[in-house]
């Protein structure tokens, strides 16, 4: 298409985005230090590099102790995490960038070696099976402890708090992690929420965690600040599968939000695998979701630049969000603009703990930010 409609401008609640790519969340396991803060080494180079999209979403960032899973992963509930994280939103700003947290609890998906040998939180007592990221390698994930109303309290308290801390940090706004399995998803999904309270059985308690802690976010943060993300027609991934209740469940959530909230935006996952044969599975999110929410609708999982103008183009989604792509192509706005050759991604450096593979792949566009 002779323009594209990844390149176009465009305003999420109160803020003027100079396009409509954006750098999705990604673990990088940077945050190597006992205080698992981002660093001015490395993670203000980082997303500096990447400022040119519409908007940045960190990596996910655990709110509390209790909510870490993986190693090397930064936090957002310490000052002197929220110190580290000034100095990459000032940069990032200054480079006339946008940028919002993901903020993150894994649930269930954290292992005792976290937690001075205590278990994780989950909805309920129920072995995700799965494999957890810990000091000492991975391993087998446990039997998590269900959580009590106290626990389901403290957590609210902990995203508030979170939020709040994103504030003080700089950020643009904050993303809810409800997705890919992790403690939100756990609480929607049957195979992993098994509770007889008012936070299990029906979709209404299945969902009522996850609108308890937007409206306690909602008090420290304007509501149009704050994005939220799903991945509905996630399948065999962390313990998890689909049952006759799972979409319905994210109709009822989505549709919640559609009539009640005005957020800044509604970020969803297609299919992390194939799901054409799952019973209970939508294979197209963006197209199923799309007439049941009217406000800023982001997409991810996969997309390239034929495919993500093809999305917007068709009217399924208002953003693109990209992954594996920004972390090879920091210029990955200029690429497309200048229908460039993107450079392919060294798996082997993710997850690594140095500079190789994170800060030092090139610019090769001249409309872009100069390597810092």
């Amino acid at each position: 298409m002779s323009k594209q409609p990844l390149l176009t401008p465009i305003t999420i609640g109160d803020l003027e985005l100079k396009n409509r790519m954006v750098m999705a969340p990604m673990t990088r396991s940077r945050a190597a230090n006992k205080g698992n803060m981002p660093t001015e080494e490395l993670h203000v180079p980082y997303y500096t590099q990447r400022a040119t999209a519409g908007l940045i979403i960190t990596e996910g960032s655990q709110v509390s102790p209790q909510a870490v899973g993986y190693i090397h992963t930064p936090g957002i509930h310490t000052q002197a995490q929220v110190d580290g994280w000034k100095k990459v939103t000032s940069s990032v700003h200054e480079a006339g960038g946008r940028i919002f947290i993901q903020l993150w609890h894994v649930g269930r998906m954290s292992h005792p070696d976290f937690h001075n040998g205590d278990l994780p939180l989950a909805p309920s007592a129920i072995n995700p099976n799965s494999k957890s990221y810990t000091p000492s390698g991975f391993k087998d994930t446990v039997t998590p402890k269900e959580m009590t109303l106290e626990d389901i309290k403290v957590t609210i308290a902990d995203f508030q708090n979170a939020a709040k801390n994103a504030v003080e940090a700089g950020f643009d706004g904050v993303e809810i992690h409800s997705s890919n399995g992790y403690l939100f998803h756990q609480f929607f999904n049957g195979t992993s929420n098994q509770r007889t309270d008012n936070y299990g059985g029906s979709i209404e308690n299945r969902a009522r965690f996850f609108f308890e802690t937007l409206e306690a976010i909602k008090q420290v943060m304007p509501e149009d600040r704050i994005g939220v993300r799903f991945n509905p027609s996630l399948h065999n991934i962390f313990g998890m599968t689909m049952d006759e209740k799972t979409i319905p469940t994210f109709d009822y959530i989505i549709e919640t939000l559609d009539k009640d909230y005005n957020l800044s935006y509604l970020h969803l996952s297609e299919p992390f695998n194939d799901v054409s044969e799952v019973k209970f599975a939508v294979t197209d999110i963006a197209k199923h979701f799309r007439p049941k929410y009217k406000g800023t609708l982001m997409i991810s999982t996969g997309f390239d630049q034929e495919s993500g103008n093809q999305v917007l183009e068709d009217g399924d989604a208002d953003l693109v969000s990209f992954a594996k792509l920004y972390i090879s192509n920091p210029d990955l706005v200029g690429r497309f603009r200048e229908n460039i050759a993107t450079t392919p991604w060294d798996e082997a450096t993710f997850y690594t703990q140095g500079e190789e593979g994170y800060t030092t792949y090139k610019a090769e566009t001249r409309t872009l930010i100069p390597n810092i």
